[in-house]
């Protein structure tokens, strides 16, 4: 039973699993700031406000009982996510689809071409395969 456990434990998936969510609660503090302190700030600059949380905002009951209703607070998550996944798309989506491709090019480049000795090795092999079954 604990060999099995050691084996779980070390098996590449788990610990790659970890690594990730490590990683990605570090990395949930730089899509915050850029989204808080620079994405935020330039919607409260262009609308007047950086959020929409008073948008038709009203108040229900009175005196200890009052409460505030602020439909706009929905308005101003669904702002946050777009502007979030606007951010990973285009901050960490896109820049590493492009070093794929490039690293992708390069290894497709790298490859050699076949000399004439290897096509004729090849070309052996295959008459040789054909001649003799598998088998005998």
């Amino acid at each position: 039973m604990i060999q099995g456990f050691k084996d779980f434990i070390s098996r590449g998936s788990v610990i790659d699993l970890a690594v990730g969510v490590i990683i990605g609660g570090a990395f949930t503090q730089v899509v915050n700031a850029l989204v808080e302190k620079v994405l935020n700030p330039l919607i409260g600059g262009i609308f007047g406000h950086p959020n929409f949380d008073s948008l038709l905002s009203f108040d229900i009951g009175t005196g200890d009982n009052a409460a505030t209703v602020q439909p706009g607070a929905i308005l101003t998550a669904l702002v946050n996510f777009l502007l979030v996944a606007i951010a990973l798309y285009f901050f960490i989506v896109m820049p590493m689809n492009k070093l794929a491709a490039m690293n992708k090019t390069k290894v497709e480049e790298a490859e050699p071409e076949q000399t004439e000795e290897t096509k004729l090795l090849v070309e052996i092999r295959d008459l040789l395969a054909r001649e003799i079954p598998a088998g005998k």
